[in-house]
């Protein structure tokens, strides 16, 4: 089976590039603006997605994986508009012309962030929730999941899409690689009291998923949740990752109602709101319908997400 994978050259696709190439017989094609050699890797190099179109007949299955992604400091001057060209119309434009080439099957990676920021205590995400995006990225991928569904619906193009939560593993980087910073320099915290609860994805779960959905007969057509099943609260996490590093957990036990307190008062309120509210997904319908669960626990993923961050700092 011929596999064509965009933005390979990124975190997720990296990892997926190389997973495909140890473990399964298919031909990978990968579509990125820079070289990656990988041996067995069919380069792509391209400077929009445009520029794939002539490729497409050879192609059987596309996980689309290229996106404008989340940022911190937005200095587009119509956010929303620069996010929809990326993940909004190129997917779309992508998707049609998939279908016309004949293209069975297209895989794209969501965010859980088309469900919302939060979850109430006890009422996780599910797929058929209706969308509630809060900022520019996460409108952007709502709407790309509309028009592939109406693509879907017109062409028979099999679409599957998939809705993350926040994903870590070798090569994280962001907030979860400044905690990982936080907590190897032994600094105390105050993050000893935080009783939320947050989904994450183990980037080796999501690959796993990625591949499951390349050829599973169940997958054409829906939605997947997408988890490691085992939701920590953010002092879990940080005791987790102290374990993981060999270093002791210095966690003061301040109530997260006074952080966000003081975090409003210092004027970074959506900081205390990531590290003290929940964000929970239901991933059993996934499970259920694939046959499938995360091969690698929390504790087996935050070791080598830790491990390779100390062989990159030496």
């Amino acid at each position: 089976m011929n596999i064509l994978i965009t933005g390979a050259n990124g975190f997720v696709g990296t990892a997926l590039c190389g997973q495909l190439l140890q473990s399964t017989g298919h031909t990978v094609f990968a579509a990125q603006r820079q070289p990656q050699f990988l041996p067995g890797l069919k380069p792509l190099p391209i400077t929009h997605l445009a520029d794939l179109t002539p490729h497409l007949p050879q192609i059987d299955v596309i996980v689309h994986l290229a996106a404008r992604v989340h940022q911190m400091r937005d200095t587009a001057a119509d956010p929303l508009a620069a996010f929809r060209a990326v993940n909004t119309t190129a997917t779309a434009q992508l998707a049609q012309a998939a279908a016309q080439a004949g293209v069975k099957r297209f895989i794209y990676l969501s965010s859980i962030k088309v469900n919302g920021e939060y979850t109430r205590p006890g009422q996780p995400f599910t797929a058929p929730d209706p969308p509630h995006p809060q900022d520019p990225y996460g409108i952007s991928k709502a709407e790309a999941e509309m028009e592939l569904r109406q693509i879907g619906d017109h062409t028979g193009l099999e679409i599957v899409i998939i809705r993350p939560p926040l994903i870590y593993g070798p090569g994280v980087k962001a907030n979860f690689r400044s905690l990982i910073t936080w907590v190897d320099r032994g600094l105390p915290l105050p993050l000893g009291a935080i009783h939320n609860r947050r989904s994450l994805v183990a980037l080796p779960n999501l690959v796993d998923l990625l591949i499951t959905c390349l050829t599973h007969p169940a997958a054409p057509n829906q939605t997947f949740l997408v988890s490691d099943n085992h939701d920590l609260s953010t002092t879990d996490l940080l005791k987790t990752l102290a374990r993981a590093l060999g270093k002791p957990s210095l966690l003061i036990p301040i109530p997260s109602a006074w952080l966000q307190t003081l975090a409003t008062l210092a004027g970074k309120p959506a900081l205390a709101q990531r590290l003290c509210n929940s964000l929970q997904v239901d991933i059993r319908p996934t499970q259920h319908r694939l046959g499938w669960s995360p091969p690698v626990s929390v504790e087996e993923a935050m070791v080598a997400t830790v491990r390779e961050r100390r062989k990159v700092m030496g």
